[in-house]
C-alpha cells in the first residue's frame, strides 16, 4: 500500500481517474445537446484558450465533447478506462492498454483536445495501412467537430504533404515524419519545406515498437555513391576459409571476433603487418561484417533471399522489411555471402535516430499493450511514465505455466499433439514462432499428422489480413511468426467461446518479454475466454545463450524419452524464473545498446541543432548581407595573422606568400596586387582585405535585381553548408566505427569521440566561412539565374542504398554547355555542379 502512495505512476493514474469521473458525470448533459450545439463547442474552446485558459482547464469538457461526438458519428462511446488512457496521454505519458481495449478510439479524445490551439497534432502509426484506416475512421469524429484531418503518405509531393501537415490533426508513419524532417533541412527555399516550424505534440501508437524496437535504427537519407575499394567479396572469401579455432562466437551477445590465429591469417591474407593499425580500419570493418554475415546472421531467420535481393526480416514482427537495409556495410557483406548482386554503398546526406527525432516534440505521448517492462527506458530517455490502464472487462484467459523439454524434437512432438487434440474438438489455435525456419518445421510436422493449417510468416506476408481474419474461426489452426502480434484483431467465430476461446501456443520464448505478452494478448480480448501456454526446450536459442547445457543435463535426469521421441515435460517455477531472468538480461543488454546510441548520437544531435537551426534562420532571412559581412570578418580575422612575419620591422606581411596563397585563392586575377599589400601590418592588411571583399559584394549587388542578389547569396551559403555537413556526417560515421580501437590503448572511446567531433565541427564551420566568402567573391553573376527545383530525396532506414538524385538547374532560354559556368551561381563548371547527375 505504502509503495503505491509513493509511486509516481500510481499518482498519475489517480489523477487521470478523477478526470475520467468528471467526464462521465457530464454524459447526460452532453447527450441533450443538438448536433449544432455540440459542434459549436469547438469555436467556444478556441476562444477560451485565446483568452488565457489552458488545455488542462478545458480538458474535461473537451473530452466530454469528443466522447459524445464519437458516440454519434461512430456509434462507439469511450468507456471510463479509455478516458483514463486519454488523460494519461494528455499529461505526456504512455497509456498501457491491453489488446482489444480500444486504443485508437482513446486517441480521438486526446487528439481533439490538443488540436484546439491550432499548432498541429501528429498521430504516429507503424505503417501506412493503419494511418489510412485511422485517418478515415477516426477522422470523421474530428471533421464532425470542425477540425481538419490530414494523411501524410510517402507518395505525396511537397505541396500535398504541406497541406496535410497544416491540418489540425495529421496521421503519418514514424518513418515518413522523420524523412520529411530531414528533407526539410535540405531544401534551398523556404517554400519547399512541408512541416510546420514547431513540433507541437505527437501521439505514438505501438510506442514500444517505434521508440524501443526501432530506436537503434537511424533514419538515413543517402545518395551519391561512395568511392572506394570493394572489399566485400574478398572479406567474404576470407571468412569462409576460416577454421573453428580462427574465430570465437559469443552466442549470448551475438558477437563474433577473430582469435590470435585468425588475426595472423588475416594479416597474411590482406598482406598487412598489423591488422589493428588505424590505417587498416577499413579492412577490419569489412572482416567484421563478413564474420557477422557468415557466422551470426541466419538465412530465413534474420533475412530472406527474395528475387535476387536480401530482404531483412523484422525480429520483432517477423515481417519483411522491404526497402530497408542494414547500415555500415553489413547488408553488402550478406549479399556477398549469398552470392547476389552487391549494391554500392552510398553517401549519407542526412541522418537522425527516432530517439532524437521524437524528443524534439514539445509534448510526446504514446499507447501500447506492452510497455511496463521497458518503463525505466521510457522514463530515462523520454521522460514518460507508463500508466497501466485496467481492462473494461476482466481478463478471463487461462495462462498455463511453461512446459520444459530436454530436446527440441520432443518439444515439437508435444506441440503437434496438443494442436491435434484441440483441432479435433474444433478449438481454434494460434501458434507463435520466432523464426521462419521454426514455422516451416512445425508446418511440415502438422502436414504429416494430417492437420490442415495456415502459415503466416515473412514469405506469405501478402495473405496476412486473410489468414488473421480466419484465425478465430472454429477448427482453424494458424502458425505465425511474431507478425501476428501487431495491428491485427482476431475475432472469435460462432461456437468458439464454448470451446474455450482462442488457444495461443508459443513454441519458444522471445528475448523480450513484451513480445511474449503480445502473443498471449491475441487471445482473451474484451472478456473473451482464451488459453495460452509456452513450450520450451533446453536447445532453444535463449536457453543456449544463457546456460542451456546446465539445464539439458538437469532435464536429462528427469526426462525419459520413449521410442517415438516423446518426453515427460517439466513444470518448474525455478526454470520459469531462469527464463525470465535470461529475458531481463537480454533486455538490459539491448537497453544499454540503445543508451549507447543515444550517448554517441547526442554529440551529433547538438551539432545537427546548430546547423539545422542556422540553416532555417537563413531560409527565412530577407536580407543576407549582414550574414555575409559577418563571415567576411571571420575569414579575415582567422587567416590574415598567419601571413604576418613578426621578425620584420613593424611585424609586416610576407607579401609574396600572401599573394600566392590567400589572394590567389580568394580573389580573381587583378583584383589585388602585391604593391597594395607590401609593407602593411596585420591591422592594415585586415582592413584592406575586408574592404576589398565588401567592395566586390557591393559591386555584385548592382549587377542584378535585389531579390535575385539575395537569393544568390542564400543559395551559395546553403549549398556550401549542405556539402560540408554531408562530409561531416560521413566523417563522424567513420570515426565512430574506428573509435572502438582506442579502448585497446586504455582511452575512453566516447570521450575521445566527443573531443574529435568538437574539433572537427569547429574546423568545418571555419571551412564553410572560407568557402562561402570565396564563392561570393569570385563567382560571375548571370542575369538569367533560375531557381533549382527541389529534389525528391528518397530515404530509407539504416543505410538503404536508394540514390537520391538532385534535379539539375534548367535554363529555359538555351541548353547549358557542360563547360559553361553553372547557372546556379556556384562558380563551378556545369559538369562539376548541377550537371554531375546527367547521363
Amino acid at each position: 500500500m505504502f509503495g503505491k502512495l509513493f509511486d509516481p505512476t500510481y499518482k498519475e493514474f489517480k489523477k487521470c481517474s478523477k478526470v475520467a469521473e468528471a467526464v462521465v458525470a457530464l454524459e447526460d448533459e452532453y447527450k441533450k445537446l443538438t448536433d449544432e450545439e455540440l459542434k459549436a463547442k469547438t469555436p467556444e474552446f478556441k476562444k477560451r484558450l485565446e483568452k488565457g485558459e489552458t488545455l488542462d482547464d478545458i480538458m474535461v469538457e473537451a473530452f466530454a465533447t469528443a466522447r459524445e461526438a464519437a458516440s454519434r458519428v461512430l456509434g462507439l462511446t469511450p468507456f471510463k478506462v479509455q478516458i483514463i488512457g486519454a488523460a494519461a496521454m494528455h499529461f505526456g505519458n504512455i497509456a498501457e492498454m491491453k489488446t482489444g481495449e480500444g486504443k485508437t478510439l482513446t486517441s480521438v479524445l486526446v487528439a481533439y483536445l490538443n488540436a484546439l490551439p491550432g499548432k498541429g497534432v501528429h498521430i504516429v502509426t507503424v505503417n501506412e495501412y493503419l494511418a489510412s484506416r485511422d485517418a478515415t475512421e477516426m477522422g470523421e469524429v474530428h471533421k464532425f467537430l470542425g477540425l481538419t484531418v490530414g494523411l501524410n503518405l510517402r507518395e505525396l509531393d511537397s505541396e500535398q504533404k504541406r497541406e496535410q501537415y497544416y491540418c489540425d490533426i495529421t496521421y503519418s508513419t514514424n518513418s515518413e515524419l522523420g524523412f520529411d524532417y530531414l528533407r526539410d533541412h535540405m531544401v534551398l527555399y523556404k517554400e519547399q519545406m512541408v512541416q510546420r516550424p514547431e513540433m507541437n505534440f505527437a501521439i505514438v501508437d505501438e510506442v514500444d515498437s517505434i521508440l524501443i524496437d526501432e530506436a537503434r535504427t537511424p533514419l538515413i537519407i543517402s545518395g551519391g555513391e561512395k568511392k572506394g575499394p570493394n572489399l566485400y567479396v574478398q572479406a567474404n572469401s576470407f571468412a569462409k576459409c576460416l577454421h573453428q579455432e580462427d574465430y570465437e562466437i559469443d552466442v549470448k551477445d551475438r558477437h563474433v571476433a577473430l582469435t590470435e590465429s585468425g588475426m595472423s591469417k588475416a594479416e597474411k591474407y590482406f598482406n598487412v603487418d598489423n591488422l589493428y593499425d588505424v590505417k587498416n580500419v577499413t579492412i577490419v570493418h569489412h572482416i567484421n561484417n563478413a564474420l557477422r554475415a557468415n557466422y551470426i546472421m541466419e538465412k530465413d531467420k534474420d533475412y530472406v533471399v527474395h528475387e535476387g535481393a536480401i530482404v531483412i526480416v523484422d525480429p520483432f514482427t517477423g515481417r519483411l522489411m522491404v526497402g530497408r537495409q542494414w547500415s555500415d556495410g553489413l547488408h553488402q557483406a550478406i549479399e556477398a555471402k549469398e552470392n547476389v548482386q552487391i549494391k554500392k554503398e552510398t553517401r549519407t546526406l542526412a541522418t537522425i535516430t527516432y530517439q532524437n527525432y521524437f524528443r524534439m516534440y514539445k509534448k510526446l505521448a504514446g499507447m501500447t499493450g506492452t510497455a511496463k517492462t521497458e518503463e525505466e527506458e521510457f522514463r530515462n530517455i523520454y521522460n514518460m511514465f507508463v500508466v497501466e490502464i485496467p481492462t473494461n472487462v476482466p481478463v478471463i484467459r487461462i495462462d498455463e505455466p511453461d512446459l520444459i523439454f530436454r530436446s527440441m524434437k520432443a518439444k515439437y512432438l508435444a506441440i503437434a499433439k496438443d494442436i491435434k487434440e484441440r483441432h479435433e474438438k474444433g478449438q481454434p489455435v494460434l501458434v507463435g514462432t520466432i523464426s521462419i525456419e521454426s514455422s516451416e518445421l512445425l508446418s511440415n510436422l502438422l502436414k504429416r499428422n494430417g492437420i490442415p493449417h495456415s502459415v503466416l510468416n515473412a514469405k506469405q506476408h501478402e495473405r496476412e489480413a486473410e489468414i488473421i481474419a480466419k484465425a478465430g474461426q472454429k477448427g482453424s489452426v494458424t502458425i505465425a511468426t511474431n507478425m501476428a502480434g501487431r495491428g491485427t484483431d482476431i475475432k472469435l467465430g460462432e461456437g468458439v467461446r464454448e470451446l474455450g476461446g482462442l488457444a495461443v501456443i508459443g513454441t519458444e520464448r522471445h528475448e523480450a518479454r513484451r513480445i511474449d505478452n503480445q502473443l498471449r494478448g491475441r487471445s482473451g480480448r474484451q472478456g473473451d475466454p482464451g488459453y495460452s501456454r509456452f513450450y520450451l526446450s533446453a536447445q532453444d536459442e535463449l536457453m543456449i545463450r544463457f546456460g542451456g547445457d546446465r539445464f539439458e543435463r538437469l532435464l536429462g535426469m528427469i526426462a525419459n524419452p520413449d521410442a517415438d521421441g516423446y518426453e515427460t515435460p517439466l513444470e518448474s517455477k525455478m526454470f520459469s524464473r531462469f527464463v525470465e531472468s535470461a529475458q531481463k538480461k537480454v533486455e538490459g543488454a539491448n537497453y544499454d545498446s540503445r543508451k549507447n546510441v543515444v550517448e554517441y548520437d547526442e554529440v551529433l544531435r547538438k551539432q545537427r541543432e546548430v546547423i539545422y537551426g542556422q540553416r532555417k534562420d537563413i531560409l527565412f532571412l530577407d536580407d543576407m548581407e549582414p550574414t555575409i559581412r559577418k563571415m567576411i570578418k571571420n575569414v579575415v580575422k582567422r587567416n590574415i595573422g598567419g601571413y604576418i612575419v613578426h621578425e620584420k620591422k613593424n611585424s609586416e606581411v610576407d607579401a609574396v606568400r600572401f599573394m600566392n596563397e590567400f589572394a590567389s585563392k580568394f580573389f580573381n586575377r587583378g583584383k589585388i596586387t602585391i604593391d597594395e599589400v607590401e609593407g602593411l601590418n596585420e591591422e592594415q592588411l585586415s582592413e584592406l582585405i575586408e574592404n576589398k571583399f565588401i567592395e566586390e559584394l557591393e559591386n555584385k549587388k548592382t549587377q542584378v535585381p535585389n531579390e535575385v542578389f539575395q537569393e544568390f547569396l542564400k543559395v551559395v551559403l546553403l549549398r556550401v553548408v549542405d556539402s560540408h555537413w554531408m562530409d561531416h556526417i560521413d566523417q563522424m560515421s567513420n570515426l565512430r566505427q574506428s573509435i572502438g580501437l582506442q579502448s585497446y590503448a586504455q582511452i575512453n572511446p566516447l570521450r575521445e569521440y566527443q573531443q574529435i567531433a568538437f574539433e572537427t565541427f569547429n574546423d568545418m564551420i571555419a571551412t564553410i566561412n572560407d568557402e562561402v566568402v570565396l564563392n561570393v567573391n569570385r563567382v560571375i553573376l548571370r542575369e538569367n539565374l533560375q531557381r533549382e527545383e527541389q529534389a525528391k530525396v528518397t530515404g530509407t532506414n539504416a543505410g538503404a542504398e536508394e540514390t537520391a538524385k538532385r534535379k539539375p538547374v534548367v535554363n529555359k532560354d538555351k541548353k547549358v554547355g557542360r563547360n559553361d559556368p553553372c547557372p546556379c551561381g556556384s562558380g563551378k563548371k556545369y559538369k562539376y555542379c548541377c550537371g554531375m547527375n546527367e547521363k
